[in-house]
C-alpha cells in the first residue's frame, strides 16, 4: 500500500516513484493520513476533496506562457480549484470567495496556494498573506486560456466513456442558452438616452458583448378605430450578452453529461454552434455519433447530412422549421410537384452567402422541361400559366433527408426524447448562475461557463462512481 492509496488510478501511476506531491498540484490529492489535523477536521474541505480529486489535474500546465510571474508563484490548479469552489458554494462575487476561503483556512491548504509561514497561527501560516486579492482572482479568470480548461473536459469525457462503455455518446443533443451581459442596457429601469438596443452603441460595461434576439413572435399591429388589423409585426426579446452552446448525452439511470461547450456573442445564430461542438464531440469520443437531436433552429440540410451515412443508419431528430412544408421525392432524388410528377434539374449554382457553402439546384415543371410536352397540368395548378411549378433547393442528400425523415416513427420519438438532456444541463447551469454572470469580458465569461460544465460533470461522475460501486457489491440471498 502506497501513501497515495486514496488517489485515483491515473494518479497512482503518475506519482509512482515520486516521494512528494509536485508543487503545481493541489494538496487535496494527498491521502487523508498525510493531511494536517485542521484540514482533516474541516467538514467543508473534506466534502469538497472527493469531488475535486476526480479532475485530471495533471492536464494543467505548470505555467502559462506569456503571462505574468504571478502564474508561476501561485499554481494554476489553486485558481481553478478556487473557481470551482466559488460555483459549488454559490458565491456570486470574488470578494465573497476570498472571504469564504479566509473563514476556511483548510481550503487554502488543500487547494495548493503558497503558504506564508506564521508560527503564531493555529494552522501555521498567515491567511491574509497566503491568499490572492479579490482583484487577482478576477483578473486571472479573464487571462486564463480557455483551452487549459478544455483539456480538463477532455479527461472527464474520456473517463466517462471508459466507465459507461459503448452506449456512451451514441445520441447527442445540442442547444444554446442565452447569457445576459452585466451592463445597464439590460436593466429595464435604467434610463439610456442614446437608445437601449442600438447595436452601434457598444455598452461601456462590457466591450465584448453583442446585441441579439432571444425569441421572436408575430403580433397584430395596434390600430386606430376603423383601421384594418390584418398586418402583423415581429416582436422580439432583445438583450446584450452572449450564448452558451452545449452538446450533451444521456444514459438511463446515470443521467446527463456534457460532451462539448462553446461560448459566443449573442449576435451569432444557433446554427453556428453545430460544427464547432460536433468537432469537439468527435475528438473526445473518437467516433462520429450516429444520432443527434435539437430544436427547429438546427433544421438545416448540413445537420441532417452530418448524421446520415451509408455505413450506419443514423439521423438527426430535428423537427421541421415549417411544419406545413412537405416535399416528396422519387427514387432518383428528384422532387415531386403538386401533381406527383418528378421535376427535372434545369440548372445549378453555388450559394456562397450561407453558413456552409453549397450547391443549389433549380427544378422546373416536368411538362415544360427539358422540352414542352404539349400536355396541360393535370391538376390545373395556379402557377401553370406563369411557367409551371419552380423550386430551388440544395442538391445535397441532407436537403432530402429533412423531408423524408419519418418523424412519427418510434425510433425518431425515442431519439427526440433525449433532447431533454441538454435542457437538464442548462437547468443545472442556471442554478449555478450561468444566466447572469457578474463578469465584464468574453474570455472571463467563457472560462466561467467551462468551469460550470466541469462542475456539472464532476457531480455526475460522483453519481456514476456510486452507482457502479453499488452494482459491483455482492448480493446475499436472504
Amino acid at each position: 500500500m502506497t501513501i497515495y492509496a486514496s488517489i485515483p488510478p491515473f494518479w497512482k501511476r503518475w506519482l509512482s516513484g515520486h516521494p512528494h506531491l509536485p508543487t503545481h498540484l493541489p494538496r487535496l490529492l494527498l491521502a487523508a493520513r498525510h493531511q494536517p489535523r485542521f484540514v482533516r477536521r474541516c467538514p467543508v474541505t473534506q466534502s469538497l476533496i472527493p469531488l475535486l480529486t476526480q479532475l485530471e489535474w495533471e492536464q494543467l500546465p505548470t505555467s502559462v506562457a506569456g503571462k505574468r510571474t504571478e502564474w508561476r508563484l501561485t499554481p494554476l490548479a489553486a485558481y481553478v480549484g478556487a473557481y470551482l469552489l466559488k460555483l459549488e458554494q454559490g458565491l456570486s462575487t470574488f470578494g465573497r470567495l476570498r472571504a469564504f476561503l479566509r473563514d476556511h483556512p483548510a481550503l487554502i491548504w488543500a487547494l495548493g496556494f503558497p503558504l506564508v509561514a506564521d508560527a503564531r497561527q493555529v494552522q501555521g501560516f498567515d491567511i491574509e498573506a497566503s491568499l490572492p486579492t479579490q482583484r487577482h482572482f478576477s483578473r486571472k479568470l479573464s487571462e486564463l486560456p480557455n483551452e487549459v480548461l478544455q483539456n480538463l473536459l477532455d479527461g472527464q469525457v474520456s473517463w466517462l466513456q471508459s466507465q459507461l462503455g459503448h452506449d456512451f455518446g451514441q445520441v447527442v443533443s445540442f442547444d444554446t442558452k442565452h447569457v445576459l451581459a452585466w451592463v445597464r442596457e439590460n436593466n429595464p429601469k435604467a434610463y439610456i438616452a442614446a437608445g437601449r438596443f442600438d447595436k452601434t452603441q457598444q455598452p461601456a460595461g462590457d466591450p465584448d458583448c453583442k446585441l441579439g434576439c432571444k425569441r421572436r413572435h408575430n403580433q397584430k399591429r395596434p390600430t386606430r378605430e376603423g383601421q384594418a388589423a390584418s398586418e402583423k409585426v415581429g416582436v422580439g426579446e432583445y438583450y446584450w450578452g452572449y450564448a452558451s452552446g452545449v452538446a450533451a448525452t444521456k444514459l438511463p439511470l446515470f443521467g446527463e453529461f456534457v460532451l462539448a461547450e462553446l461560448t459566443q456573442t449573442f449576435d451569432k445564430g444557433d446554427a453556428t454552434y453545430f460544427f464547432p461542438l460536433m468537432e469537439q464531440v468527435e475528438r473526445r469520443l473518437g467516433f462520429r455519433p450516429p444520432f443527434g437531436t435539437g430544436d427547429a433552429a438546427f433544421d438545416n440540410f448540413y445537420v441532417h447530412e452530418y448524421f446520415h451515412s451509408e455505413q450506419q443508419a443514423g439521423f438527426a431528430a430535428v423537427p421541421l422549421r415549417q411544419m406545413n412544408e412537405r416535399r416528396t421525392f422519387d427514387e432518383q432524388g428528384l422532387p415531386l410537384c403538386a401533381a406527383g410528377l418528378a421535376m427535372p434539374l434545369t440548372g445549378t449554382f453555388i450559394n456562397r452567402t450561407s453558413l456552409v457553402q453549397h450547391q443549389r439546384g433549380r427544378y422546373g415543371c416536368p411538362l415544360l422541361h427539358p422540352q414542352p410536352s404539349g400536355t396541360c397540368c393535370p391538376i390545373d395548378h395556379p402557377d401553370w400559366p406563369a411557367g409551371g411549378c419552380k423550386l430551388v433547393m440544395p442538391t445535397a442528400v441532407g436537403a432530402r433527408r429533412r423531408y423524408q425523415l419519418d418523424r412519427d416513427s418510434a425510433q425518431y420519438q425515442q431519439v427526440y426524447q433525449q433532447r431533454t438532456a441538454v435542457e437538464r444541463i442548462f437547468s443545472q447551469a442556471v442554478a449555478l448562475g450561468i444566466e447572469r454572470p457578474k463578469l465584464r469580458n468574453q474570455l472571463a465569461i467563457a472560462n466561467q461557463h467551462t468551469l460550470t460544465y466541469l462542475l456539472i460533470n464532476l457531480r455526475a461522475m460522483q453519481r456514476v462512481t456510486a452507482l457502479l460501486a453499488q452494482r459491483a457489491e455482492p448480493r446475499h440471498d436472504r
